[in-house]
């Protein structure tokens, strides 16, 4: 693998919470590729809400596939700025482990329910997944995955939740949050392919779901100018191809667009490995341009999509299900397996179930509990 000074080099690794002799054949992230691959947290994805619940339709995105494409893309991205591709690929594929049944509405009413005990957060649950929720080994809870992909993984965190972080693990992967540096470039790429993917895929699901259009696309500057393009050169092109196409080139511009950025940012701070990286300002971004055609882009899906009624009423549907079984079992901890309901902290140990099912298992769940059916 040609890695740049910058990239992160596995032999640099600030290595695992415990220490683990090297394996043979393979080097520390991927193995941590392989140990996220096989792991339940990421096999439950396949049954989680990206925007469009799973059984509304077969062909949506689901938290798996949405990660398979950051994947990807930001594998196609490393690999011209000489990056890790390995590491990118196992933060890519973890980012979303710690994500609630029923997407962002699912995180938004467990939080509500948290309010009082330290809420909840995706990235921070992430993390929880692999530092401790897996139980896969002997000899300790959790993946131990290397520092350098559970620093990607935690992408955002409240000084509150960083504190307490610090204080479990000093120097560990929350101290950037308080000392306003940055992660290596790999975690920096993840987060911006996250952005690219869902952009992009969500344009492609609110199109077949029949709740935007085409037509209503038109007004954003970064659709509608790869699909006049794909038409001028392929004329003929109908239906459902002309979207295909349209995507396909704005995928590939955005990509593009963050290879030459990057580069140009990287040549101007010009960091001697990934440490230099760190104490860099942010160094994976869109041109000016791009950021803002992007930006408009999601806006409009905002407008148009995620806060489109029917997206609503599932939603409000969705969130009253999460918070009708975090009652449910903080009033009976035993309709949870033991290893939860046994737990001290019963809060924690409640959200820590929920988040962890998938859509269906959450509805079924729910309607044994209650005796209705929550949502449809």
């Amino acid at each position: 693998m040609n890695l740049a000074a910058y990239a992160c080099h596995p032999s640099r690794s600030r290595g695992r919470r415990h220490a683990e002799p090297p394996a043979p054949t393979r080097d520390a992230f991927q193995r941590d590729r392989d140990r996220i691959v096989h792991s339940t947290a990421f096999r439950r994805l396949v049954y989680k809400t990206q925007v469009f619940l799973n059984h509304e339709g077969d062909l949506f995105r689901t938290r798996l596939t949405h990660s398979l494409e950051v994947a990807q893309l930001g594998r196609s991205i490393a690999r011209a700025l000489c990056l890790n591709e390995d590491l990118v690929e196992a933060i890519a594929l973890a980012h979303d482990l710690g994500h609630t049944p029923f997407g962002h509405a699912g995180q938004d009413a467990l939080n509500a329910c948290m309010e009082s005990h330290g809420g909840f957060e995706h990235n921070l649950q992430s993390l929880r997944v692999v530092d401790a929720l897996e139980h896969r080994y002997p000899q300790y809870d959790g993946l131990n995955l290397s520092f350098e992909t559970r620093e990607g993984i935690l992408k955002h965190c409240s000084r509150a939740n960083a504190e307490r972080l610090e204080a479990a693990e000093p120097n560990g992967v929350a101290r950037r949050f308080l000392d306003r540096t940055q992660p290596g470039l790999e975690a920096q790429l993840c987060n911006l392919a996250d952005a690219i993917a869902y952009n992009a895929h969500d344009i492609d699901d609110g199109v077949r779901s029949g709740l935007i259009s085409v037509e209503q696309l038109a007004e954003v500057e970064l659709f509608e100018r790869y699909r006049r393009e794909a038409l001028a050169e392929h004329p003929q092109l109908q239906g459902r191809r002309v979207l295909y196409e349209t995507i396909r080139r704005m995928l590939s511009a955005q990509v593009y667009d963050v290879i030459d950025a990057t580069r140009a940012a990287i040549e101007r701070a010009a960091p001697a490995d990934a440490d230099g990286v760190r104490n860099s300002p942010p160094l994976v971004a869109f041109s000016e341009t791009m950021q803002a055609q992007s930006g408009a882009l999601k806006s409009f899906l905002f407008r148009n999509l995620y806060r489109h009624p029917q997206v609503t009423q599932t939603t409000d549907q969705a969130q009253q299900v999460v918070r009708e079984l975090f009652d449910a079992y903080l009033e009976c901890g035993a309709e949870m397996p033991a290893s939860y309901a046994d737990r001290r902290d019963r809060h924690r140990a409640v959200a820590d179930y929920i988040a962890g099912m998938t859509d269906r298992f959450a509805m079924r769940e729910h309607e044994r509990l209650t005796g209705r059916r929550g949502i449809g």
